[in-house]
């Protein structure tokens, strides 16, 4: 019997119009863009302005957008995961909403958080999903709108995270193509160094902490760096290992996008030339769940069929991981 083996075989995105520039930030907190520059490699931000617009928003444009350049029927989409760590409204699914705006009415769906590893868990939960063969076509959707959870008097969050989202699509795959092998991790104690502290079930939203700013992202900035260029470096190094490859398999290394110093750092591990690696940070900031599609995004006419991608990310919680795909396509753009 076949294997079957779960492809990434389309790909979507949408970034808000509205640009947050490091100049704009020079007059909001005590910053500068040569101090943002080179401690974090961000030059602007995307954000979302519209009033009653939230993540579902940004989900449903890099859908249809998806939609758009594949030419798919949205009814044959049999499941809708959407990435997000700013989910529309508590208790409603934010991917059922994004599932019916989509046209996407034989699907079920559902939310996954894991901060900005919600996308790279999505990945290997929407490839088990295919290689069960169970499903069909899964599409999986990162998307956050940070600037709801940024305080902007916060020099340390502000300069840091933006708004947007990325779709991809999974499909059976019988030539050995898509996802190859995964290493995912997680460790609760590092949820006080990262966290929005209000507003869940421990410290419902109140007068008191409307007031005490506590429905705000705070870190623990050089304790999250310090993990992070670890944690994803380890990882990253430990999916090569496991899979026999060396730095010259690597076709491109995808790694979460929230501080050049740390993509830097992931690359140096495992002995890539930053000229093998995906980085639009500087365009886009930290989208948190949407870093990993945007990249695919953008970088999508640069990839061929057989390449060796791998990705990595680090997010809240903390969790972090690594996954070893090989694409399925050649873009026709």
């Amino acid at each position: 019997m076949t294997k079957i083996t779960a492809a990434i075989t389309a790909v979507g995105k949408y970034v808000p119009d509205h640009v947050l520039t490091n100049k704009m930030l020079e007059s909001m907190v005590e910053t500068n863009d040569e101090w943002i520059t080179t401690r974090t490699g961000i030059k602007e931000r995307r954000i979302l302005k519209e009033p009653g617009k939230g993540t579902s928003f940004l989900a449903i444009r890099a859908a249809q957008d998806l939609i758009a350049k594949s030419n798919i029927d949205p009814k044959e989409i049999d499941l809708v995961i959407v990435g997000t760590a700013t989910p529309d409204m508590q208790a409603a699914s934010t991917a059922a909403f994004v599932a019916s705006e989509i046209g996407a009415t034989e699907a079920f769906s559902f939310d996954l958080e894991s901060a900005c590893s919600s996308f790279l868990y999505g990945m290997s939960t929407a490839s088990s999903y295919i290689e069960a063969g169970r499903y069909k076509k899964v599409l999986l959707i990162g998307a956050d709108m940070n600037s709801s959870m940024i305080d902007y008097t916060d020099r340390i969050t502000c300069i840091i995270f933006g708004d947007g989202a990325g779709a991809a699509l999974f499909e059976p795959n019988t030539e050995g193509l898509g996802l190859q092998d995964e290493y995912l991790r997680s460790d609760g104690s590092g949820r006080e160094f990262l966290n929005v502290a209000a507003g869940g079930s421990i410290l419902p939203a109140s007068e008191e902490t409307v007031k005490n700013g506590q429905h705000y992202v705070r870190q623990e900035g050089r304790t999250v760096f310090k993990f992070a260029v670890s944690n994803m470096a380890d990882v990253s190094e430990k999916i090569l290992e496991r899979n026999n490859l060396t730095k010259e398999d690597v076709t491109w290394l995808a790694p979460h996008q929230a501080n050049n110093r740390i993509i830097e750092a992931t690359a140096n591990r495992i002995g890539l030339d930053m000229d093998k690696v995906m980085v639009n940070i500087h365009k886009y900031g930290n989208t948190t769940s949407a870093t990993l599609p945007l990249l695919l995004a953008d970088y999508e006419d640069q990839l061929r069929k057989g390449d060796n991608i791998i990705f990595a990310a680090f997010g809240g919680g903390f969790t972090w991981g690594a996954i070893y795909l090989k694409w399925a396509y050649n873009s026709n753009n």
